[in-house]
């Protein structure tokens, strides 16, 4: 019982205070949000803005190829520091090239992609912006990898705080001076470029041209090549419904569907504080016979922090646009509880799947997403021309539940899963949650903020022991910060 609370208790400290520089990362933004949109004359330059970022994260995931995670796997596997930086190194020279070449692709389509996505050959400097993110996006995120993998918690905190801080310093001049064009993908680009050479200051002792391997390439392609198509696919799920909107509707409609993802996208705080300890975690543990026992109640207890979450969002969502927002923007309040539940799926997701990547069989992450991500591309298809931007939210969640319920039966029964009996109950007792916030109280705060009492008293009932030791860990947990 001893050993189960300590695991729990590192597990929430990696939560709690590693996490919190991708918070913050992640919380200006949100913060900023209100005041960017009403320096904006209309909503048509935000939708610009979140096509760039759809561009710059189509791009990465082809100059990844998911060498970080296959780095992170590689980093693990000897305790030798000779080794830990082979792998760094490595890593960071085949990423180099591939980034390269990824950039030399996005300018020869340049007048594509401004054309087709951006819908106007006017703005081909976007897309200039674009491969130069690309470039310092890709790359440093290898860069930063060591300070992940070695813990470093206080450096990730003040490296995210100072960057996205930068980045607002410069996007609301710019805003101010008309530029509403460009203001956020420049602002986002000075942001990455100051984050990526803090890190390169701090972690250059783990890069050395010199110790490129190319055994060592090999085995982390193994598992990298695998999880490329993973990263296209959550490109769908994450960005593709701006461009079908786009497609569909208008640039202007993108930013509507910008804004009410950005704000449903609060969950990606939880989701960022979860992902920054959870790699270190699980790898650290992955040796230990109750292995799946703890990552089984782990999937567990974050699938109802995820209910929870997004049954309160549902109540205080109306009102909170209302008070934020003016004219069009407004209208963001219809989508942004299916987008506030969407990243939390993906958390789960990757919480279920990494038992697979554990026993280095990630193949099948493929299949499991490509389902959830074609469903999502056929609801679009389907739903954007009949009910606007609620049928793309809509479409990107039923493909995240999709994926999660596709995932959890199959390492289930693979025995690298478990899932309770009340946890099924309380998973079909929020569908009805949300179903009837969709069709009877929407925009009522006093019927809503009834029916998640109700739920809340329900999930108290059950997980009331888990509760009561979830709290004596807390109260255990050191300040680290």
């Amino acid at each position: 019982m001893d050993k189960s609370k300590n695991k729990f208790k590192f597990f929430l400290d990696n939560f709690i205070v590693y996490g919190l520089g991708g918070v913050i990362s992640k919380a200006i933004p949100i913060v900023m949000l209100p005041i960017i949109t009403s320096l904006m004359p209309n909503t048509t330059y935000y939708g610009l803005s979140d096509l760039v970022s759809a561009i710059v994260s189509f791009a990465g995931a082809f100059a990844i190829l998911g060498m970080y995670d296959g780095m992170y796997r590689m980093f693990f596997e000897k305790d030798e520091i000779d080794f830990k930086k082979r792998v760094c190194s490595t890593t960071m020279i085949f990423t180099l090239i591939s980034t390269f070449i990824v950039c030399l692709a996005l300018f020869v389509c340049r007048n594509f992609l401004a054309e087709k996505i951006l819908q106007s050959r006017d703005y081909i400097n976007l897309i200039y912006i674009a491969i130069a993110s690309t470039l310092v996006s890709a790359t440093n995120c290898i860069i930063s990898a060591p300070t992940r993998m070695q813990n470093k918690r206080k450096v990730f905190l003040i490296t995210n705080f100072i960057s996205s801080f930068l980045s607002y310093s410069f996007a609301i001049p710019l805003v101010l001076k008309h530029y509403y064009v460009i203001a956020l993908p420049v602002a986002a680009l000075i942001s990455a470029i100051t984050l990526e050479l803090a890190f390169y200051l701090i972690n250059r002792a783990w890069f050395s041209f010199s110790l490129f391997d190319i055994r060592i390439l090999k085995d982390t392609l193994k598992i990298s090549l695998p999880l490329f198509p993973n990263f296209l696919i959550y490109w769908v799920f994450n960005s593709c419904d701006r461009v079908m909107i786009s497609s569909y509707m208008t640039v202007a409609d993108v930013g509507v569907y910008s804004v009410g993802s950005k704000l449903g996208n609060v969950s990606q705080l939880i989701y960022t504080a979860f992902a920054g300890g959870w790699l270190y975690f699980s790898f650290s543990i992955m040796k230990e016979k109750d292995q799946i026992e703890t990552n089984s109640k782990i999937f567990e207890y974050m699938a109802i922090v995820s209910f929870i979450s997004t049954a309160l969002i549902c109540v205080i969502n109306f009102p909170f646009f209302c008070l934020l927002f003016n004219g069009d923007y407004v209208l963001g309040y219809t989508i942004a509880p299916y987008l506030f539940l969407a990243p939390l799926l993906q958390m789960l997701f990757q919480i279920a799947s990494n038992q697979l990547l554990i026993i280095k069989k990630t193949w099948p992450n493929v299949f499991l997403l490509s389902v959830g991500a074609i469903s999502n591309v056929i609801l679009n298809m389907v739903l954007i021309p009949s009910i606007g931007i609620e049928g793309a939210s809509i479409a990107t969640l039923i493909g995240y539940i999709t994926t999660v319920l596709i995932t959890v039966v199959i390492l289930h029964r693979m025995k690298l899963l478990n899932y309770s009996l009340r946890l099924i109950l309380l998973t079909l007792v929020f569908c009805f949650y949300l179903i009837a916030w969709r069709f009877f109280f929407r925009e009522n705060f006093i019927i809503g903020g009834l029916f998640f009492v109700l739920y809340l008293c329900i999930v108290c009932f059950y997980y009331r022991y888990d509760i009561k030791a979830m709290i004596s860990i807390l109260k255990n947990i050191k300040k680290t910060v």
